[in-house]
């Protein structure tokens, strides 16, 4: 395998791997605004998040948060209020940037208050204790249908970056295709002006008897 495509692969392979992980941050809610996070997540991939209020600086203050998140298309695909725990999930429909966003919606502002998100995407949502006991799986069993769908997973994501990277070549041919037209357009402008100037020449130097 050439170096090129070893080191595409391997970039692929991260990818897709970093596309099933669960991530659990921390946001600093501020008195007023919003703050949010965004992940960039493929299509029909399930997503699970779980939110919670903690109270750091004054822990007798007991605020609540507003939680909205969104597609890239803009479409709302979780909200809700005056909320100190909450969840949302769903299977994503279209690739791109999804984002939620949080702010305190109390009238109690405080501060120091923070929202802990436990992010999970892929096959970081499965429950497999619920599926080890379902099929009876246990040890080796369990790490190899693990393994299963983790490359089931980045199968699927290989397929995507595959589709993706053909967009952007047909992309890139399409503009090429373009600046060579736009090339014989301006070369072929070019020549008709100097044409056109010789033209005005020979006529001034006619018209003064030069030549």
């Amino acid at each position: 395998m050439a170096p090129l495509a070893a080191l595409a692969l391997a970039a692929a392979l991260v990818l897709a791997v970093a596309s099933l992980r669960a991530e659990a941050v921390w946001l600093d809610l501020p008195p007023t605004g919003t703050k949010c996070v965004s992940e960039e997540i493929q299509a029909n991939v399930v997503v699970l998040a779980d939110y919670s209020l903690m109270y750091e600086s004054h822990p007798s203050s007991h605020p609540t948060l507003a939680v909205k998140v969104t597609s890239p298309y803009g479409n709302t695909l979780h909200e809700s209020g005056n909320a100190t725990v909450g969840q949302f999930a769903f299977t994503t429909t279209e690739a791109g940037n999804y984002l939620a966003c949080f702010w305190i919606d109390s009238a109690e502002k405080g501060s120091g208050v923070s929202v802990n998100l436990d992010w999970k995407i892929g096959i970081a949502t499965k429950d497999w204790d619920s599926i080890a006991k379902k099929e009876k799986l246990e040890g080796v069993e369990l790490e190899l249908r693990k393994l299963e769908f983790t490359v089931e997973a980045i199968h699927q994501r290989m397929i995507s970056l595959k589709a993706r990277e053909a967009e952007m070549r047909e992309v890139s041919e399409k503009t090429n295709g373009r600046v060579a037209w736009f090339s014989i357009l301006s070369l072929g402008v070019c020549i008709i002006v100097s044409v056109l100037q010789l033209w005005h020449l020979q006529g001034y130097f006619v018209k003064k008897k030069l030549i």
